[in-house]
């Protein structure tokens, strides 16, 4: 059988696997992976320009690489080396290209010799994404699966250890991986090792990928308690922000009404009051001291309102130092969508980023509303006292005036 016929047998074979074993949790390993992995040979064939039978016995690995833990929740490279043994031997395989296919399914020990290329490039093609910027998201969607499949919140500490264990572990087979991922992936590394400096995490570093559960379904309660406390801590926050939200339109209603009130009152000593100033000259000191009242009060209401814009940027050096607030839009809204992209995925990436600045939003929000309140509550002062000092002095005028 052709080489280009059998991949696209294996292809469909894979496809309806993935379908019929699919599972909600699965944000990381779901059908988008092996199409992930055929995409980062394609690019490490660029290099090597493999002939059709290694191209096929490279794609077709990659494809079996993960169909272990579709099918039994367990993702060992034996149980993937069967079930594409047993798969393409009903597709009528050659002998010679399943045990080769079998062995590129193998993982390379460190210091291992012998290994052949197309062993490489799979391997190649499976660790692509930690020399590159993706890493942050491959990890944020393992993340995501790994715990729905634990039943547990992982600590920040915890797995962030474990991130550095996976990247000092992968070494690149192939010389041209080496020279184009190499860097890019210790400078991963390196911020990871930052990341992980910063945290007060106590023990919860030592733990490795075998210790913290990563598919064993098994939560103690003290992981429930945890996770109860996470959804407590986030309905604070939602908690918080919408009563912030709810007090700051209060205090623009406020201010409004002041507006509107004491601009009537202008309008109406100007048309009914000024024009008389001929007949009735002595009513001039009340009027001007109702007018400035009037003004002075909508002056404060105004400046209760007046929305203050910060520069709109952020800089890299306030990225790593975690000083910028990415949930305010005064923060970025001068930026360009790939540096405000690339801020947003190192806060989802960072769950003490993201919790400082959620913090950061709901002190700059009472930090305003505290702005607010004072300078209505000038507001309503100088219109309740003024008003009643000018209704004296009008009536003391009128008094002095018939006398």
């Amino acid at each position: 059988m052709h080489y280009t016929e059998l991949s696209k047998k294996i292809a469909e074979h894979i496809v309806v696997q993935y379908i019929e074993n699919a599972d909600e949790r699965m944000y990381f390993h779901n059908l988008s992976y092996p199409a992930r992995l055929q995409n980062h040979f394609k690019k490490i064939n660029t290099q090597f320009q493999l002939d059709e039978r290694d191209f096929f016995i490279v794609t077709t690995a990659l494809w079996f690489h993960n169909l272990g833990f579709q099918i039994e929740r367990n993702s060992l490279p034996e149980l993937n080396a069967r079930l594409a043994a047993d798969a393409l031997k009903n597709l009528q395989v050659d002998e010679e290209d399943i045990n080769e296919i079998k062995d590129c399914l193998q993982v390379p020990g460190a210091g291992e010799n012998g290994i052949s290329l197309n062993r490489k490039i799979v391997n190649d093609s499976i660790y692509f994404d930690l020399g590159t910027e993706q890493f942050r998201e491959y990890f944020r969607l393992m993340r995501k699966e790994r715990e729905a499949y634990a039943n547990r919140i992982f600590e920040d500490g915890e797995w962030t250890a474990y991130k550095i264990k996976i990247l000092e572990g992968q070494v690149y087979q192939t010389d041209f991986c080496q020279s184009l991922l190499n860097k890019k992936k210790e400078e991963n590394l390196n911020y990871l090792k930052a990341v992980l400096d910063k945290k007060d995490i106590g023990t919860s570093v030592k733990k490795t990928g075998d210790e913290i559960g990563l598919y064993d379904g098994k939560y103690s309660s003290q992981l429930k308690k945890s996770k109860h406390h996470l959804r407590s801590v986030q309905t604070m926050f939602k908690s918080s922000s919408a009563n912030h939200q709810r007090l700051s339109m209060m205090a623009d209603n406020k201010a409004f009404i002041m507006i509107t009130v004491n601009s009537i009152i202008i309008s109406l000593v100007i048309g009914l009051i000024i024009g008389k100033f001929v007949q009735v000259s002595s009513f001039l000191v009340p009027t001007i001291l109702i007018l400035t009242v009037n003004i002075v009060t909508i002056t404060y209401a105004v400046l209760a309102t007046r929305p203050r814009i910060p520069d709109g940027k952020f800089t890299k050096e306030q990225l790593e130092r975690r000083s910028v607030n990415l949930l305010f839009f005064g923060s970025y809204y001068k930026m360009d969508l790939k540096d405000f992209e690339s801020g947003i995925r190192q806060l989802m990436d960072d769950s003490e980023f993201l919790y400082g600045s959620l913090i950061k939003d709901i002190y700059w929000q009472g930090r305003t509303l505290g702005r607010k309140f004072r300078l209505l509550r000038i507001s309503y002062d100088v219109f309740m006292y003024g008003c009643a000092v000018s209704v004296l002095a009008y009536i003391i005028t009128a008094v002095l005036t018939k006398g």
